[in-house]
């Protein structure tokens, strides 16, 4: 199986192994051309020098939907192996074939399928979806003595199934979704302070690992609340909520959070204050959770924090918009470095109003993709050298890139996920799909073997969204959650 640790909000090492990665084929049109620079980044430092040896970006069609219709391409493409060779496991190995269990070993609950419905019907792929659909209605049960990562199962599994009933209507993913809740529940209702546990058996309920961070204990208010919404049970919106206050109402006198707090005294266990893993999507939800359900007490612990952040870690380097870590109680700096799943604060900032700034960091981040092609999982961002080289199909960049896109309307986000995207089909695919990297600096970028569940529920749905005029999709009223599930917006 996949280590529990070993997920995307965590700062990670990737699998091994290699294979030569393909190119971009009938989408290279003439001429090499980078994304044109945004009016708010400076020019890069004098002397800066490429690692490894990156091709260019051809040109896109001067029609979006000619992208679009590649990505579906290459989605169905992908989707066919995995039902041909993995269906009903979690992941499938791209390079050799095979398959691996992400949450149990042994225990294998079909996590790419779900994570991929949403996508499928997006993509209007319904064959496929029906083939997915299928399969979990007929084999998916939670009945699972094993421990299960509460925050992962939740935005992946109870995220997927959701979304999966919102685009479909079939009641089947939604009894499925609440029967997955209902077993989770215990890490919250068993906490003495109700801030969650990180791991829950679904079969007995018994809790494990008080010894938690942000993101593992405020990422649930759009799954549990949708589901309160849905159904008429309020019980999971507020064990959602309550985990947040507790930790809300520990903040530092600079409105700061540590990132590490023991579940069952809710005390803290560090002192350091991060907008990257594993916090990251803690600031998310609490934007999420107002403009999901209007509920005013998260709008303003979201103000209250956001502002503290821009007060006391952000900071410019080379005229570069960065977030450093720091002490969360003198705000003190402790280290420069930066996750690649951070890119994702640029497009909460500007879903939340704060555009210049959002702007600002993904700017920064561009400088980055061009400098590698393929953003390496963490750098030194006073220097852009790679601190870890590798990449596990990131969606974090192209993530921001669509969110600052509907903000702005800004051709240049779409530019940047074109150039993701380029570079993605360049070095990560392989005979049976789409593969991490091991080494995003060696020429060509050493590939892994694995293939994550969020492949399918993320970039490629945000490619999908920003290059295709997607009919089932409403562009002006929709919510896409950290895991890129549709919650609201499907038209159908």
């Amino acid at each position: 199986m996949v280590d529990p640790l070993l997920h995307r909000r965590n700062l990670l090492r990737v699998f091994a192994g290699a294979a030569a990665g393909l190119g971009l084929g009938a989408l290279a049109g003439r001429g090499a051309l980078a994304a044109p620079s945004s009016p708010t980044a400076p020019p890069p430092p004098g002397g800066d020098v490429m690692v490894g040896d990156v091709p260019s970006v051809p040109a896109p069609p001067a029609d979006w939907r000619a992208v679009a219709a590649d990505v579906r391409a290459e989605f169905r493409w992908a989707w066919r192996h995995y039902a041909e060779r993995a269906l009903g496991r979690d992941q499938i190995k791209p390079v050799s074939g095979g398959h691996e269990d992400f949450f149990a070993q042994g225990h294998p609950v079909g996590l790419t399928a779900v994570e991929a419905l949403d996508t499928l019907w997006l993509m209007g792929l319904d064959t496929e979806l029906e083939q997915a659909v299928e399969w979990i209605e007929g084999n998916l049960r939670f009945d699972i003595d094993a421990p299960f990562q509460v925050f992962e199962t939740n935005i992946r599994m109870l995220g997927g199934l959701l979304s999966g009933y919102h685009c479909t209507g079939r009641e089947r993913l939604l009894d499925l979704a609440v029967d997955l809740a209902d077993r989770l529940l215990p890490a919250f209702t068993r906490s003495p302070s109700g801030v969650p546990y990180r791991y829950v058996n679904l079969a007995t309920g018994q809790v494990g690992q008080p010894e938690t961070n942000l993101a593992e204990t405020g990422t649930y208010i759009a799954e549990f609340g949708t589901l309160s919404r849905w159904t008429g049970r309020s019980r999971y919106y507020e064990v959602a909520k309550r985990a947040f206050e507790v930790t809300f109402t520990r903040r530092s006198s600079l409105d700061l959070l540590p990132y590490a707090v023991h579940a069952e005294t809710g005390e803290w266990l560090n002192r350091v204050a991060t907008v990257g893993p594993p916090a990251d999507s803690y600031y998310e939800y609490l934007w999420d959770g107002h403009a999901l359900f209007g509920d005013p007490d998260l709008r303003y612990w979201y103000d209250v924090l956001t502002a503290a952040i821009l007060r006391h870690q952000a900071e410019r380097v080379d005229g570069r918009l960065w977030f450093a870590q720091v002490d969360a109680f003198t705000g003190q700096v402790t280290d420069r470095g930066q996750s690649e799943l951070a890119s994702f604060y640029a497009g909460l900032l500007a879903e939340s109003g704060l555009v210049a700034e959002g702007r600002a960091y993904h700017d920064s981040w561009n400088v980055v993709q061009d400098r590698y092609g393929v953003l390496p999982e963490g750098i030194d961002y006073t220097t852009l050298g790679a601190t870890w080289r590798g990449n596990q199909l990131r969606p974090e960049f192209v993530d921001s890139a669509l969110f600052l896109w509907l903000s702005t309307g800004d051709e240049i986000y779409r530019w940047r996920a074109w150039v993701h995207y380029a570079h993605m089909k360049r070095t990560s695919r392989a005979r049976y799909g789409y593969t991490v990297l091991d080494d995003v600096t060696t020429t060509p970028p050493r590939q892994g073997d694995s293939c994550p569940g969020y492949w399918w529920s993320e970039q490629t749905k945000y490619y999908w969204l920003m290059f295709g005029d997607v009919r089932r999709f409403d562009y002006r009223d929709h919510y896409l959650s950290t895991e890129g599930n549709l919650l609201r917006g499907a038209v159908h």
